[in-house]
């Protein structure tokens, strides 16, 4: 379809080989406005730096000194903020997707098939029944059944995970014939019942068999073991043997479970599942555990090894999917033969449910997640937001033009798996592949996979994606895609904050920096673009120093802003 332009005039997607549009892009009106306005304000800061400057120059005092200098090294700090924050406005556009153009080729036997990885770490801090909640909603989706599976990574290795998920395979066969018979939007049953949609026995029937699944879940959970009561069959006897005594949370050995095939199990309709896995990666104290992204690239080369879809989309593990047609508004561009090529992820915006009114820890984020992520996809595309994204597998293999060679053959992005994924050859490789020793002397977290070195692993990944020329997309529907959950407590919305600034600070420092290494590789505007993230945690000087030096300047009769002349 139409590809991309900066500036000019709407752009209509065409149709290419008799096929009707998929997409179409245009840019904003309001961006001549945007330019015109930056040019004036440019002006006023450099008329406020040049009196600072002269002030600093003509100062005759410590006190004077001390305080000018300080107000131009904010006011220079402040100046890069503002001037990387227009590369936002200068070509932001709009997007719009025809997923109904995509149903007609929907069925096709060489539709892509998609990997979804959720993942979770802690049955206490990120209750069971919450993930288990987005892993359904995906499920659910409007997509061919037999071409989804889902992949739970629990990094924490915990059997209640576990158990919740066993639970849920067994509730998703009443759940997912439902929500298509009835052609449901909110596919995630808590959202669903919150809703109050029970005015049917077949829907109050649904809510007693997922009130049922939620009980059993929770008093799991609050005894903080699953008991022999619990286990209803040899097979789930066998899968809770592997935590023995020995097992821990930091030391263990990997845990792959399959808990629905694709091939085997039905619905109550008698409908195709979709699979449905659960991965712990192996762990010991002596290995590094690179967090997040170490367990997003153990289930990339699982799931390389059981399914290997060319399409991966990575979820928190409470980001619910609020809209059945999602994977197939990304499908919109993934599927153009004329923007597939270089183009890495669809990235859609993170919007969080629950949030009041006075927003009091500022944890909308929609300049971040809405706003500024326009503006990117009018150059090269939007930054990888950590969930909520859909990706090329190939991406993550090398540069558009050039394949990093894996290990194996079953780790190529172009590999067909011809096995059912519960063959012991297949489990075998995959349980190889999720050792904690597996990574090492190779490329995995440096040029193949998603990238370490900082805690903002998702800004870390798509920024050196776009570095090696890969290429993003923004798509923003009127119905959000997911609706996540945002911190509750301000000691949560600290340790968020602090993880994330010390994260990006570790990218803007390092021999990656968009300061340089960015600017070099992807242009003055993206490399600037990224750069405000990166050095975001600086916007701490010139917030503390004009907090307390207009006061201290004030007590010591030091003037710090110029003199207001009156003429008549």
């Amino acid at each position: 379809m139409g590809a991309r332009q900066q500036g000019g005039s709407a752009i209509q997607a065409t149709s290419t080989g008799g096929h009707p549009s998929l997409h179409t892009v245009k840019p904003l009106g309001r961006t001549l406005f945007n330019r015109v306005f930056a040019t004036i304000y440019a002006l006023s800061i450099l008329a406020l730096l040049f009196y600072h400057a002269k002030t600093l120059f003509y100062s005759t005092t410590l006190v004077s000194f001390s305080v000018t200098l300080a107000l131009l090294i904010s006011d220079l700090v402040l100046a890069f903020f503002w001037v990387s924050t227009q590369t936002f406005r200068m070509f932001p556009v709009y997007r719009k997707q025809f997923p109904e153009n995509l149903k007609k080729i929907m069925e096709r036997s060489d539709f892509p098939a998609l990997d979804v990885f959720i993942c979770t770490a802690d049955p206490y801090k990120e209750p069971p029944i919450s993930v288990v909640n987005t892993a359904l909603s995906v499920m659910a989706y409007d997509y061919p059944t037999e071409k989804i599976s889902v992949y739970v990574s629990d990094d924490g290795g915990s059997a209640l995970t576990l158990f919740a998920f066993m639970e849920a395979s067994k509730f998703a066969t009443h759940w997912l014939p439902f929500c298509k018979k009835n052609n449901i939007l909110e596919r995630s049953p808590e959202a669903y019942f919150e809703l109050n949609h029970t005015c049917t026995s077949e829907a109050v029937n649904i809510k007693i068999i997922y009130e049922s699944m939620k009980v059993k879940v929770e008093r799991v959970l609050e005894r903080g073991k699953v008991e022999d009561e619990n286990i209803t069959s040899g097979q789930e006897r066998e899968a809770f043997n592997k935590w023995a005594d020995s097992f821990t949370r930091q030391d263990h050995p990997a845990v792959i479970q399959v808990l629905l095939d694709a091939s085997k199990d039905k619905d109550i309709a008698g409908y195709s599942m979709p699979n449905l896995i659960y991965v712990s990666r192996e762990k010991n104290k002596a290995s590094p555990h690179h967090f997040k992204a170490g367990a997003l690239n153990a289930l990339l080369r699982v799931s390389g090894c059981m399914t290997n879809a060319p399409i991966i989309l990575t979820l928190d593990c409470d980001s619910c999917s609020n809209d059945p047609e999602t994977p197939l508004r990304a499908m919109c561009y993934l599927s153009d033969p004329e923007t597939r090529p270089q183009l890495a992820y669809v990235q859609f915006p993170q919007i969080f449910r629950g949030i009041n009114k006075s927003d009091i820890y500022n944890a909308e984020f929609k300049r971040l997640y809405q706003i500024n992520v326009m503006g990117f996809d009018g150059l090269s595309g939007p930054n990888y937001l950590g969930t909520g994204c859909f990706f090329q597998r190939r991406a993550f293999y090398g540069s558009p033009s050039s394949l990093a060679s894996p290990e194996i053959p079953e780790l190529a992005p172009d590999y067909i798996v011809d096995k059912p994924i519960q063959s012991q050859s297949v489990l075998a490789k995959a349980h190889q592949v999720a050792t904690c020793n597996y990574e090492s002397r190779s490329n995995w977290g440096s040029k193949i996979g998603f990238r370490y070195g900082s805690l903002s692993e998702d800004y870390h990944t798509g920024f050196r994606m776009q570095c090696e020329g890969w290429k993003s997309i923004f798509c923003d529907p009127d119905r959000p895609a997911f609706l996540g959950d945002v911190p509750i407590t301000l000691n949560d919305a600290l340790n968020q904050q602090k993880r994330w600034s010390i994260g990006l600070l570790e990218v803007g420092f390092s021999k990656y920096s968009p300061a340089t290494f960015g600017v070099k590789a992807i242009g003055l505007l993206m490399g600037l673009a990224y750069a405000q993230s990166a050095f975001w945690a600086i916007w701490s000087i010139p917030i503390t120093t004009y907090a307390f030096l207009p006061q201290l300047a004030l007590l010591n009769k030091v003037y710090i802003f110029p003199k207001v002349r009156y003429f008549f």
